[in-house]
């Protein structure tokens, strides 16, 4: 095979199937889509060829004598061979493609299936090579700048790093994290480095889908599909097309609706609820979770083959206490944020407060680190914000070490009147009500500020009966 002709065409591809006329037609169609292909009859033959490194993918059937496929694809995988196997079966079951991809298998596709679902796959594959051998062809052109990703922690710039990989390829990504480690962001980082990210980027929560409508609501619905269907319904898939699709808490799907989802995965196409007609499925699947997705699926709650199918390239987001030096770059990034919302100069934290934060353990991650800064921003007076503000809105405050502790009682008596113990309920009223008397009762720059709709500081302020500090009830409904 001569580099010359490989450097000519899309990849190489070894075709393995006893089978001569099957192998033959498989071939044809890669041949012709523009790859480089040799076909060999048996898993005994192959093993030497890919030994030398020559192939990008190899396309192997299940049965066959000898050494079967799942033999094949065990043997690669423990060989450490650089290519990317695909299984092609007649008698495919849910045991065989698990058992193939989890050892190391791509994908499978079974029998019968088109030359467009070879080709889609084919390509697909060869972009997990090139992705694993670290190959930049076709990379987008986003610095780490771009990317909206605070932090200098070798975590941080490993992500990075990886995530600009990943980028690269049309392959579905699973982010796996804690609560508030920033999920939604890192999906947004890849969506807006990949070459889709001229489309939309369509977000799904997980958590909020009623069981009743979740199939609605990913692949849309025709008129008159169940009751109360009025009008055809475009669902996610559909509003993704060309773009990206983040699905979060994907742990949150039922067991039906997971086969579903599987299943477009595997095969790129689905159908609205009601409908015979057959949609593409042309968009990129990130899905996000903080949960331990083997172990969701060891208690059977999570498809073994659907986890499979996500894992294509999984993405572990650090928590933020194992992000050494980013909770002040974190920190400062916010206090800035804070500032163009408040319409101040700026905000600075005390020493105290930063040693504060900086010993910290922090179980909400960077959300909480955002919500806290925000909070003493918006109660700050106009002095550097102090140990003494924060400390009563941390959880176990004690474990933090004594920063501040010393303080004399009447530094002590200055502190923001919200005790550790505080109900949420009252910290919300208190947050929500000072912002507001600080925009002298202006709705519209308080929802914005607090990162919440106009309605639903509305419908809050309702229920508390509150009435502005200057402004009359009527007068601040104005500016909504």
């Amino acid at each position: 095979m001569s580099r010359t002709a490989a450097h000519q065409t899309l990849g190489r591809v070894l075709v393995v199937d006893d089978h001569n006329a099957a192998r033959e037609s498989v071939s044809d169609v890669l041949r012709c889509a523009g790859y480089e292909v040799r076909g060999l009859a048996s898993a005994v033959e192959a093993l030497p060829e890919l030994s030398r490194g020559e192939f990008d993918v190899v396309i192997t059937d299940l049965q066959m004598p000898g050494m079967d496929g799942l033999e094949f694809i065990r043997e690669i995988s423990r060989r450490r061979l650089a290519v990317q196997a695909i299984m092609v079966t007649a008698h495919a079951t849910i045991e065989s493609a698990v058992e193939a991809m989890r050892h190391g298998a791509f994908d499978f596709l079974e029998k019968p299936f088109n030359a467009v679902q070879l080709e889609q796959l084919t390509a697909r594959a060869l972009q997990r090579k090139r992705l694993t051998a670290g190959d930049e062809t076709g990379a987008a052109s986003v610095d780490d700048d771009q990317l909206g990703m605070v932090g200098e922690s070798s975590a941080m710039r490993e992500l990075r790093t990886r995530l600009l990989q990943v980028a690269r390829t049309d392959e579905t990504v699973l982010v796996c994290g804690e609560s508030g480690a920033g999920k939604e962001l890192v999906a947004r980082a890849i969506h807006q480095a990949s070459r889709r990210n001229a489309g939309p980027l369509v977000s799904l929560n997980c958590p909020a889908l009623s069981p009743q409508l979740a199939e609605s609501e990913l692949f849309g619905h025709r008129r008159g599909a169940f009751t109360g269907a009025d009008a055809d319904r475009v669902g996610r898939f559909e509003a993704a097309r060309g773009g990206t699709l983040m699905l979060d808490e994907i742990t949150e799907i039922e067991l039906p609706l997971q086969a579903k989802l599987l299943r477009v995965l595997q095969e790129r196409n689905f159908e609205r609820v009601g409908s015979s007609e057959t949609i593409d499925a042309d968009v990129r699947v990130v899905a996000c979770t903080n949960r331990d997705l083997p172990a969701e699926v060891a208690a059977g709650r999570f498809r073994e083959d659907l986890y499979y199918r996500l894992a294509v390239v999984p993405l572990q987001l650090p928590p933020l206490r194992e992000r050494e030096g980013d909770v002040q770059l974190l920190a400062n990034h916010f206090l800035q944020r804070a500032a163009r919302r408040l319409e101040r100069d700026e905000f600075t934290l005390a020493e105290d407060a930063q040693a504060l934060l900086a010993g910290y353990h922090w179980p909400g991650n960077v959300r909480e680190l955002e919500n806290i800064v925000t909070r003493a921003c918006v109660l700050n007076t106009g002095a550097p914000i102090a140990a003494a503000e924060i400390r009563p809105w941390l959880q176990q405050p004690e474990s933090v070490g004594n920063v501040g502790a010393s303080a004399p009682s009447s530094q002590a008596d200055e502190a923001p009147a919200l005790p550790v113990g505080a109900r949420l309920d009252e910290v919300e009223r208190a947050l929500i009500v000072a912002t507001l008397d600080h925009f002298d009762g202006h709705r519209a720059k308080t929802a914005e500020a607090l990162g919440i709709g106009v309605r639903t500081l509305s419908g809050k302020l309702r229920l508390y009966g509150y009435a502005p500090r200057t402004r009359d009830f009527s007068a601040a409904a104005n500016d909504r």
